[in-house]
């Protein structure tokens, strides 16, 4: 019985890294793809150029599908070293997103603040010819979300050395509506779009968070309990 019970985690252990690797696999693919296409795509911080919406999909996904691997592998070959490493993989993330979080709390006004300068910087690139994925974010985030600048529309005189804004933060947009100083802009900045936007749907990040810690904390515990009946068996696995 105690075996049955055993086999039937390993196997669903498998199936749900197996999954969790395709799904890796899926968001390298969309991450490489992301950064063939389209170059340096929303980045908006000068500060961390690296830190595109096409690198952070490919580093999620290779971190996705090097777990899902070791998790399969591991499960599958019920061999102690994958399933040892598979659960420090995964308690090494969730050691780092509870830091992560703690350091956010903590310092979440210092880190508004810095963001805001930082993305503020950011808009003097937005004409540059090198920097042609900040202007397609910055173009989507304001057409999307209709706001303008990061504060307020006046962010982008500041930027741009003259009293102009991008076409898209015309209420009604036309070519170069943004050099007419007498159309109406969108008033609200971006930055305050994103935090009422961050608030209005506080419960259902909260949710996707806890959803997140629990299969990441099972996926410890299986991969454990594979573990130590192994060990108590005496099995020996090649590494």
């Amino acid at each position: 019985m105690a075996r049955g019970c055993l086999c039937c985690l390993k196997y669903m252990m498998f199936i749900f890294n197996l999954i969790f690797w395709l799904c890796g696999c899926g968001l390298l693919g969309v991450g490489i793809w992301l950064s063939v296409s389209q170059g340096s795509f929303a980045t908006f911080s000068p500060s961390f150029p690296s830190l595109s919406a096409a690198n952070m999909v490919i580093a999620i996904g290779a971190i996705v599908m090097v777990t899902g691997f070791l998790g399969c592998l591991g499960a599958i070959k019920e061999n102690k070293c994958l399933l040892l490493s598979f659960f420090i993989v995964l308690l090494i993330i969730l050691l780092a997103e509870l830091i992560l979080l703690i350091l956010f709390f903590v310092y979440s006004d210092k880190v508004s603040e810095n963001a805001k300068q930082d993305l503020k910087d950011g808009l003097a690139l937005y004409n540059s010819e090198n920097n042609i994925g900040l202007r397609n974010a910055w173009n989507i985030i304001q057409a999307e979300w209709k706001c303008c600048g990061v504060i307020a529309y006046t962010d982008w005189h500041e930027a741009l050395k003259e009293k102009v804004v991008p076409d898209r933060c015309c209420q009604e947009h036309y070519q170069n509506c943004g050099h007419n100083s007498t159309n109406m802009f969108w008033n609200r900045g971006c930055f305050e779009k994103v935090e009422e936007w961050l608030d209005d749907n506080k419960h259902l990040l909260g949710t996707i968070g806890m959803v997140i810690l629990v299969v990441q904390l099972l996926g410890m515990a299986f991969s454990m309990t594979l573990f130590h009946h192994i060990h108590r068996t005496g099995k020996k696995y090649d590494a």
